[in-house]
């Protein structure tokens, strides 16, 4: 056990439980089986600044208050809800169980599609409506997804249409579909916008018995609403048969709260292009050159049909 976990165990009060590494992507992530099993997280260095993850924290404590299925904030034995060990920050949230919804980067057979679609549109819905009853306090910090956000001069996923792998020809195109759909984008009026989850892709979400559980709020923060949608329906896009379960999920959703999908196109857009740039910093990882060609294939696919 690493000297972190250790000190990090021993604020919470956990040292004399088991703790096994379940996730190491953007955070190491600990189960802890105590009485009622918990996740203690490792934070990635340089992600999120304390206060950041704060607001995270007391985000999901709202949710979760009004009813959301979302993983509830543990506080340490002083009441805090994250610490600095070590350089790393760390929380403790409650466990969620439940089937993934996600299995090598498909829907997992043991899901049934259609209705689980359904549930996350509708869940997705519930995310949104909640934020909105919701008043954050002054100090808020959280991600800003808007126009300079996607599009700017300093995207939060970085300069997609200069990823050191793109041809020059696929470089000319993102640059040119950023320029168009930035244009779009500062013009749109009345859009629906408020605080989104931002990366619900299907590995973060868990089917339980009673609906799914959202999971990973890392990159949560304030946004357009489609662009949330956007990112479920991009995903669902690697299935052999998509449009049902994209229909499904939509039906989900505006059975639930209303939205205009009117630009839905366009941010399904915007979230292809930002995998362009959230890979960059991740080239040399495992899976890369994989998930690098993906990326690259969809966005410019889909920018050529937006400029079209």
């Amino acid at each position: 056990m690493s000297d972190i976990l250790a000190q990090a165990l021993a604020i919470w009060g956990l040292q004399d439980f088991p703790a096994t590494l379940v996730a190491a992507r953007e955070n190491l992530v600990y189960r802890i089986d105590a009485p009622q099993p918990l996740a203690l997280r490792l934070h990635r260095r340089g992600m999120r600044s304390t206060a950041q993850l704060l607001s995270e924290l007391e985000w999901m404590a709202a949710l979760a208050e009004r009813g959301l299925s979302v993983p509830r904030p543990r506080p340490a034995l002083d009441g805090a809800l994250c610490h600095a060990v070590g350089g790393q920050i760390v929380d403790v949230l409650g466990w969620l169980d439940g089937v993934p919804m996600c299995l090598g980067g498909r829907l997992n057979p043991l899901v049934a599609g259609v209705p689980a679609y359904q549930s996350l549109g509708r869940a997705m819905a519930q995310l949104h409506l909640k934020s909105d009853a919701w008043t954050p306090p002054p100090s808020f910090d959280r991600p800003v997804w808007d126009a300079q956000g996607l599009l700017g001069e300093t995207p939060l996923w970085g300069h997609f249409w200069e990823n050191p792998q793109l041809t020059a020809a696929q470089s000319a195109l993102l640059t040119q579909a950023r320029d168009h759909a930035l244009a779009r984008l500062s013009a749109l009026k009345g859009a629906d916008y408020g605080l989104i989850h931002a990366d619900l892709v299907q590995e973060n979400v868990l089917i339980g018995p009673g609906g799914p559980h959202l999971i990973d709020f890392d990159d949560g923060g304030f946004g357009y609403r489609l662009f949330d949608m956007a990112t479920v329906l991009n995903f669902i896009l690697r299935e052999a048969d998509p449009a049902p379960l994209q229909a499904a999920f939509v039906q989900g959703y505006l059975a639930t709260r209303p939205v205009d999908l009117t630009e839905l196109p366009l941010f399904q857009t915007l979230r292809a292009l930002s995998y362009v740039g959230w890979i960059v910093p991740r080239l040399l990882e495992d899976g890369a050159k994989a998930r690098q060609s993906r990326f690259v294939a969809m966005a410019c696919q889909m920018a050529e049909q937006m400029l079209a």
